[in-house]
């Protein structure tokens, strides 16, 4: 399908980038919005879902518009999920209650799930292969660009206007992205008989959401050895089972398990799945720590997560360069020791070496981050051609989100086990019914001043003792993406147009 000589080329990729950059600063500008939302609808317990809820319904959603874009082409599906982004964005923004939110984040999720993969397979398509390099490093870049503005803006919308903003400011990004592909990208699409892949989608939408499940609940509402929770594992056995044999004996998988017979895509998408959960670890703690425990306004929680943006930023716009120069695997290693090196800042970090001790951290794994995406994408793009490369573009893009999903969810039950477990240990000393919601008080101002100061700060102390183990979890995710790097295939593969 030869849609680069009808496209306009320029214009199209701009935007690519935008649309991109309405997705990208969802994470980081809703990230240091959070402690103000909590502060000010409650509900810190529930914390993890309202990002939980928006990646679990991208990530079911990927795999679908993927497939539905190699079927019916790329501009209808990404004009729905535009449209279903902005509702689910406006609905966010007059939240009420915690519980609203979430439910209009899922809404928002469901759109999302079409814009990332479709944007990169829209790119796929109107350049060459080996003019993708440099393009998605541009992508990349505005990832880095959207982070640096994401969290500063996040931070002047709570502090000068209101939280809602943090989503309607996706609204005119989403109407601008959606006229210019619709004047300027142009393609013809093959009609023909179309069997999609629900019952395969279905199946996955059960096994994470049971896994979600089991990572936030499990040892906060249940034990760590429960009925419910062997229960659980028991039915994700059962569907992981039923989705293998549905992908082998359907006409056409909404996840070819072919792809996954490829080691480079194989290793690609596994390390895409890590550096997610590293990722969203990030960026949903760094605002916490930097708020609820060092103390700092919603400003210069922002600035320590920009830092990660920043490096994101450098290193994407030289990525294209390296990768030409070296290979990508050299490439993809050595964002793989940014990463090892950004997690044990993280590590060693205490309250009194200063916000700026968490920037140095967030910039150095911004590196790394920007260093390993872009050569995933470029190496799986080039492997395949045009009827595959929708589908291998979403399911890396679904590992990715899988991983946000994944992360959020085991990062925060491991922050809220450790922090009830500490609560539950200083309950005399607190002398007021323990409960996890008992951050609420710290990340609000007023209500914090009404608590006596010897229980906000063992609060404190319980946020910043659970953190630490999250930061521990976020470098074993570096190490085994730095160990998945350097096992990736030295040879350079076979170009696909």
């Amino acid at each position: 399908m030869d849609t680069a000589q009808k496209s306009n080329r320029s214009l199209v990729l701009t935007c690519i980038m935008l649309a991109t950059f309405m997705s990208a600063i969802e994470g980081t500008i809703v990230a240091t919005a959070m402690p103000s939302i909590v502060a000010d609808l409650g509900g810190f317990s529930s914390f993890s879902w309202v990002f939980s809820a928006f990646l679990l319904s991208q990530a079911i959603t990927i795999p679908i518009y993927g497939k539905l874009a190699d079927l019916y082409g790329r501009k209808p599906i990404f004009f729905i999920g535009v449209i279903i982004f902005l509702i689910g964005s406006v609905l966010c923004g007059f939240a009420t209650t915690m519980n609203s939110l979430i439910l209009f984040r899922l809404i928002q999720g469901v759109g999302a799930g079409a814009v990332q993969p479709i944007s990169a397979t829209i790119v796929g398509d109107i350049f060459a292969a080996h003019e993708r390099a440099k393009v998605q490093g541009y992508i990349s870049g505005v990832w880095g660009v959207a982070s640096v503005i994401g969290p500063a803006l996040g931070a002047v919308f709570v502090q000068y206007i209101h939280w809602a903003w943090v989503f309607w400011v996706n609204i005119p990004i989403g109407i601008i992205s959606m006229a210019g592909i619709y004047f300027f990208f142009h393609e013809s699409v093959k009609k023909q008989s179309h069997d999609i892949d629900y019952a395969g989608s279905g199946l996955i939408f059960l096994a994470v959401s049971a896994l979600m499940f089991i990572l936030i609940q499990d040892g906060v509402v249940w034990p760590w050895v429960s009925w419910q929770v062997g229960g659980l594992l028991a039915f994700i056995l059962v569907v992981l089972i039923l989705f293998i044999r549905q992908e082998e004996r359907t006409k056409e998988p909404v996840m070819p398990l072919g792809l996954w017979k490829d080691r480079l895509i194989t290793l690609s998408n596994l390390a895409t799945l890590t550096t997610g959960m590293l990722m969203i670890g990030v960026s949903t703690f760094v605002p916490t720590f930097v708020q609820g425990v060092m103390g700092q306004p919603p400003i210069i929680a922002g600035f320590a997560l920009t830092a990660m943006s920043i490096g994101w930023t450098v290193a994407a716009a030289l990525v294209g360069l390296i990768m030409v120069k070296v290979g990508f695997r050299p490439t993809a290693i050595s964002g793989g020791v940014f990463l090892l090196a950004g997690s044990i800042l993280y590590l060693i970090i205490q309250p009194q070496m200063g916000w700026l001790w968490v920037a140095a951290g967030s910039f150095t794994v911004g590196i790394g981050m920007g260093l390993t995406r872009t050569v995933f994408i470029v190496a799986i793009q080039n492997s395949v051609h045009w009827e595959m490369r929708g589908v291998a573009t979403a399911t890396n893009m679904f590992m990715s989100i899988l991983g946000n999903t994944l992360g959020a969810g085991l990062l925060a039950g491991i922050l809220n086990g450790r922090l009830l477990n500490y609560l539950n240990l200083r309950a005399a000393d607190i002398n007021i019914p323990v409960s996890i919601d008992l951050v609420n008080t710290i990340l609000d101002p007023q209500r914090m001043a009404t608590i006596p100061t010897h229980i906000t700060a063992i609060v404190k102390e319980g946020l910043a003792s659970s953190l630490h183990y999250v930061f521990g979890c976020i470098f074993l995710m570096a190490i085994i993406s730095t160990v998945l790097l350097i096992f990736l295939p030295a040879e350079r593969r076979g170009e696909a147009e």
